[in-house]
């Protein structure tokens, strides 16, 4: 597994996916300028209101990640409010869906399209002095929001974080060797021994990886929160991809 293969976003001329195999994740150094990254990163902490809370505080949201909802029990909720939670995504971010799915596209070189039913792109906020940036986040792989279908036959699907805020010092995200095949050893307590790679990121940079591979964002200090787009998305034909929250 090699490092991360980035490139200038602006000199992104073919997609990035054939790269992927080989390398940990690859990315787009700033799809949008830092001083745009941190006034989007500014509205969202201004939108108190239109924030959820995820695992007692440890995380926060602008529109519903599904992943959290699946693990908490509100399945129901996600499902009733995927529309509303959009539109608290446009007013704070106007475009932020659209824009997150083109980029996603070129990196990909096919369709993205949202997923029907589900959340478009959201915010995810991690507080400071909260559990993740004490400890890190879990291990885990990006599995929720593939059925048992996708599970049986592994179609290619992948997972975005577009940075806004990074935290004043570390918050990398750290991605092993270890793909998911089938097994059931996740999220996992102990940091697994293999190989891996921590990929930092700075405001207004884009980064795509494998949701089958095993990864974590590390701890951070600091008094700024760690804010990011993210969404994820599965092939569902050659080229044509569906994307969520």
């Amino acid at each position: 597994m090699k490092k991360t293969w980035w490139t200038l976003a602006r000199d992104l001329d073919t997609p990035l996916l054939s790269r992927l195999p080989r390398h940990a994740a690859v990315g787009l150094r700033e799809a949008i300028t830092a001083d745009v990254a941190g006034a989007w990163a500014a509205r969202v902490l201004e939108a108190e209101a239109d924030l959820g809370d995820d695992f007692g505080g440890e995380q926060r949201s602008l529109g519903r990640p599904w992943y959290a909802h699946m693990e908490t029990g509100r399945a129901a909720e996600y499902f009733r409010d995927a529309t509303a939670s959009d539109q608290r995504v446009e007013r704070v971010l106007p475009g932020v869906q659209a824009v997150t799915l083109a980029w996603l596209s070129r990196v990909l070189g096919g369709t993205v399209r949202r997923r029907h039913g589900f959340c478009g792109p959201g915010v995810h906020v991690f507080p400071p002095g909260e559990k993740v940036a004490r400890r890190g986040g879990v291990f885990h792989y990006d599995l929720e929001g593939l059925g048992p279908e996708h599970k049986q036959h592994q179609p290619r699907a992948v997972s975005c974080v577009w940075m806004l805020q990074p935290p004043v010092s570390r918050g990398g995200l750290t991605l092993f060797g270890t793909q998911w095949r089938g097994r059931s050893n996740w999220p996992m307590d102990e940091e697994p021994d293999t190989q891996r790679t921590t990929t930092l990121m700075g405001a207004g940079d884009f980064l795509v990886f494998s949701s089958y591979r095993l990864h974590r964002i590390n701890g951070f200090s600091g008094a700024r929160a760690r804010v990011s787009v993210t969404c994820h998305a599965v092939e569902v034909d050659t080229d044509i991809w569906d994307a969520w929250f």
